[in-house]
């Protein structure tokens, strides 16, 4: 009954549906073509003006591919029959899944948004948000795209950014770099303070003003422990954060420190 069923459509409606599959994918080839050659177009309209920042451009360009690509879908399904009422019905008879889903993506939507208006950071900028930290590469309708230091590609949605604690360290001119230094209990602080200063100065990327900070932090069994911090921008950060330890460790062997140990209290017996 099955067999004798697809042959009757095969013979009777083969040819017309076989047109419609044909029409189909030019129309689909031929769309996505047309696509590509508005989007370059509304991006260099967009670079030409030099009003719009690079951020705001990359989302007003996701959202006109999602809304091109849209009504490309739409048409294709028009060739087939489906008419656009019939298929808002279909994708209302989905189910409460497919609500639930887009409800979510409706919420990272407007995360998206409210991004674009506040500009807790734009693309290029170093940030730790939604538990990631690297820099931004794009925001997009629902999600933000960050590269992690260990080049990772690493898509969060918009609503987890938004929603959480978001540490833009490209905001400012300059940041803190924050690294230890222990000398032993024989060693005068003052004197090891006094060594590392010209020394932490002379690497390469360390900002003049503000000067680095090195102080004595606390009081150790082993000895004092000094606090060496000084500022960079947030692209050398990591470059003064090992050069600094390079230095520390290069200046306390220059002037022959011994190496803090831990004092043990004598055993009663």
């Amino acid at each position: 009954m099955n067999t004798e069923a697809i042959w009757l459509f095969l013979s009777t409606q083969g040819a017309d549906f076989g047109l419609k599959i044909l029409a189909a994918i030019a129309a689909w080839v031929v769309g996505r073509w047309l696509i590509s050659i508005a989007l370059r177009v509304f991006t260099a309209a967009l670079e030409r003006g030099h009003r719009i920042d690079s951020t705001l451009a990359t989302y007003l360009r996701s959202i006109l591919s999602v809304l091109l690509n849209l009504v490309l879908i739409l048409a294709i399904l028009d060739i087939f029959g489906v008419k656009t009422t019939s298929f808002a019905a279909l994708l209302a008879g989905a189910g409460l899944a497919i609500g639930i889903a887009w409800g979510g993506l409706l919420t990272h939507f407007a995360a998206g948004v409210f991004m674009q208006v506040l500009r807790p950071f734009k693309v290029g900028d170093f940030v730790q948000a939604g538990g990631v930290t690297g820099t931004v590469t794009e925001i997009g309708l629902f999600g933000t795209t960050i590269n992690t230091p260990d080049n990772v590609h690493t898509l969060v949605g918009n609503n987890t950014v938004f929603s959480g604690v978001i540490q833009n360290f490209s905001a400012q001119a300059f940041r803190r770099v924050d690294c230890l230094a222990k000398v032993a209990n024989s060693v005068d602080p003052l004197d090891a303070i006094a060594k590392l200063r010209p020394a932490i100065a002379a690497i390469p990327n360390v900002l003049a003003n503000p000067a680095p900070d090195i102080e004595i932090l606390q009081f150790t069994p082993e000895g004092p422990l000094l606090c060496v911090r000084p500022y960079c921008h947030t692209d050398h950060y990591w470059q003064v954060y090992f050069d600094t330890h390079k230095a520390i460790v290069a200046t306390f062997g220059a002037a022959g420190y011994p190496v803090p140990e831990t004092p043990l209290a004598p055993r009663n017996r």
